[in-house]
């Protein structure tokens, strides 16, 4: 062969290489924000005050001190000033985004996190305080508290903090059980009722400048019928004890402290409102209530916090590599010992892919569950407004959505498959009225939003304490690049933040077998079917066939029983069910990195501002993907077998086939994978990084 034609075919074989990292362009498309102004603009305040303020105050040793400091208090002024503490409030309140806003909180948690969750949770915790009252609370308490939250010259805003946990042992995992209680202080007949609040808190964030308070509380009266929310104000009659500063090893630009209460309020404080029926105060949220209003969409802002570490690790990691060998005898400049460093051996740049195939397939999960609940948001608002026409409340309610959910597994069982891999993607629904797209899109939120926040925190974890590994003994140093070492402590409070993993498998165990989640899930495989064949680089089939061992072996599980006759799948029997509900979260992740793979290269073309490095950036993300796929299909793999065989001391000859058979498809499929792997580090290598981090050490 001659030397050109040699040239020719080099060229040909030769994929598209990734030149520079992710640009926001990039991320505006995978994550599905393009043309959003308003976002784009916010996005771009946070970070300046994410990698200005925030980023000087931790360089200068901001995280040393348990106490609020002059420092830290400096942050809220600035937080006001660049729309931050605004970003959660309806225009009409003073904010500045119309609609849902579930995708613009997951973007300031996101953009402050890369450089501090600390300073993240400070702002993020004041939303949280607010939530109970902006999901449902009456149109007065709404107006006073969340409107009052906006800043405006010369008058302090509302700063809020939620105490939901006690000082009871292994706080915070049994949130039914309430020390605080609630009593009637005084009732006129000619009054309202004046109500006396008893609350002890526990780690509750922001108290140290927090003038209202959302406190969860239960009866201790019989002329009170159930427990509830209230909202309590600093400079009310009676005790605010904002208490003494936890003594944290993490998160400390956020201020968390142990307060006590014992304040007289009206009970037009109780979140909601309340009605009186035979002398009896029945408020008409009861505290769970509330609670699952707001954590089922907060849960995903906190798990994306551990995504935005995970990935703002790669560009300090990279430049650790290139650099380790500078200024040594050996290695002469244009070597490569000199110009790649450490990246000269596979081991450390295959790792670091892995970091940032997790820190996509989080960021992927995360936001499109914060997506997912802008457009349900609306939805359950007309749902609510639909049956209260009806004059559906209560149990009546709950049968009437039961009936609509038949009717739409009835409908998507019956509607075709996209025609093709990039319709099938989009996943778009068929018609349907407002009662039955609200049962599909809430039984996919209702998995979506804990399988986030356990899978986001608790893997993401781990696999932060592998990117502080791969910077040596610097990445334990208070001056490591990118504060690396502050980020994988941290990473460790966001895996028991709203919730400890236990409550995320707990809620996972029950919503993931839900039939029209389980209908959905069905459809998710043929889809990837769809997409296999036409983008094999991507592992779609991978993916199909671990979804289907994961399916087959919930089936079985759920009919199954062990040695002793007990049944297997149940409540109580969490040695199945937890591990069941790791392995779904592994095969979600990794489908939305998937989606927002294929979502770039049929839309990144069409960005001005990408056309030239697409190929490149659609290559890279195919084989990301290819390369969490491989590892989702290994971890379901590995717990489906020892879920199917461990309980068993003999099984049915025709199952356990079926599943040999099913866990080989899931062997077979993983070709190619480790050959993904290796085009991904290499492209690291190559990698065009700036000079220096955009934000000091």
């Amino acid at each position: 062969m001659s030397s050109t034609a040699s040239a020719s075919a080099s060229a040909k074989s030769a994929s598209p290489s990734l030149q520079t990292l992710p640009s926001d362009e990039l991320r505006s498309v995978l994550w599905r924000y393009a043309g959003r102004y308003d976002l784009t603009m916010m996005q771009q305040s946070v970070r300046a005050v994410a990698r200005g303020p925030v980023a000087r105050l931790v360089a200068e040793g901001g995280r040393n001190s348990h106490e609020w400091t002059e420092g830290k208090s400096a942050l809220l002024p600035v937080f006001d000033e660049s729309g931050i503490t605004a970003c959660f409030l309806e225009p009409e309140q003073g904010g500045f985004i119309e609609g849902p806003k579930s995708l613009a909180l997951a973007l300031v948690a996101f953009e402050l996190s890369w450089v501090d969750a600390g300073a993240a949770t400070s702002s993020l915790a004041g939303n949280l305080g607010l939530a109970p009252i902006h999901e449902r609370g009456t149109e007065e308490q709404r107006t006073k508290y969340v409107g009052g939250a906006a800043p405006q010259p010369g008058k302090v805003p509302v700063r809020a903090a939620f105490a939901l946990t006690e000082p009871i042992p292994f706080v915070g995992v049994e949130t039914g059980l309430l020390g605080g209680k609630v009593r009637v202080a005084e009732w006129n007949e000619d009054g309202e009722p004046m109500l006396e609040v008893d609350k002890r808190g526990r780690f509750i964030t922001n108290m140290a400048f927090a003038n209202v308070v959302t406190a969860a509380v239960d009866s201790d009266d019989e002329r009170i019928k159930v427990s509830c929310m209230v909202i309590l104000e600093e400079e009310g009659p009676g005790t605010w004890d904002p208490g003494v500063p936890t003594q944290k090893l993490v998160h400390q630009l956020s201020s968390a402290r142990d307060p006590a209460f014992r304040m007289t309020v009206p009970a037009s404080r109780i979140i909601g409102g309340y009605e009186v029926k035979d002398g009896v105060i029945i408020p008409k949220y009861n505290h769970g209530a509330i609670i699952e209003a707001v954590f089922r969409r907060t849960r995903v802002t906190v798990g994306l916090m551990t995504s935005a570490k995970l990935l703002s690790c790669i560009e300090p990691i990279i430049r650790y590599q290139r650099n380790r060998f500078r200024g040594g005898d050996a290695g002469e400049p244009g070597s490569p010992r000199h110009e790649l460093g450490l990246q000269t051996k596979q081991d450390v740049i295959h790792r670091l892919v892995d970091i940032w195939a997790t820190g996509e397939a989080s960021s992927s999960l995360g936001f499109g569950a914060a997506r997912l609940f802008d457009v349900l948001d609306p939805l359950e608002i007309e749902k609510d407004k639909l049956l209260a026409e009806k004059g559906l409340s209560g149990r009546k309610a709950l049968k009437e959505m039961a009936q609509v959910q038949k009717q739409a597994i009835e409908m998507l069982n019956g509607t075709p498959l996209a025609g093709s891999a990039a319709d099938a993607a989009k996943q778009e629904l068929p018609e349907a009225d407002v009662l039955m797209k609200f049962s599909i899109l809430d039984a996919q939120a209702n998995v979506l939003c804990p399988a986030c926040k356990l899978w986001n925190t608790g893997h993401g974890a781990n696999m932060m304490r592998e990117a502080v590994s791969l910077m040596g003994g610097y990445g334990v140093t208070e001056d490591c690049p990118g504060f690396l070492g502050h980020k994988w402590m941290d990473a460790q409070l966001e895996a028991t933040y709203e919730g400890p993993e236990a409550v995320q498998r707990r809620q996972l165990s029950v919503t993931m077998t839900n039939p029209m989640f389980i209908t959905m899930f069905e459809r998710w495989i043929k889809e990837l079917r769809l997409i296999g064949g036409e983008r094999a680089s991507t592992g779609a089939c991978n993916l199909a066939t671990a979804m289907q061992l994961w399916l087959w072996t919930l089936r079985y599980l759920q009919d199954a029983r062990d040695a002793n006759g007990q049944k297997l799948y149940q409540t109580n029997r969490q040695g199945v069910t937890f591990p069941l509900a790791d392995a779904i979260c592994w095969l979600l992740s990794a489908r939305s990195l998937l989606e927002d793979g294929i979502e770039l290269k049929t839309k990144g073309a069409d960005n001005p501002v990408l056309a030239d490095s697409i190929d490149g950036y659609a290559s890279f993300y195919a084989d990301l993907c290819h390369v969490q796929v491989a590892r989702s299909a290994g971890e379901v793999s590995r717990i489906c077998a020892k879920l199917v065989f461990g309980f068993q001391d003999t099984m049915d000859e025709n199952e356990a086939a079926e599943f040999s058979a099913l866990r080989n498809a899931v062997d077979r499929s993983l070709l190619g994978s480790e050959l993904a792997k290796a085009r991904a580090a290499q492209s690291l290598t190559s990698l065009m990084i700036p000079e220096a981090l955009d934000y000091p050490a």
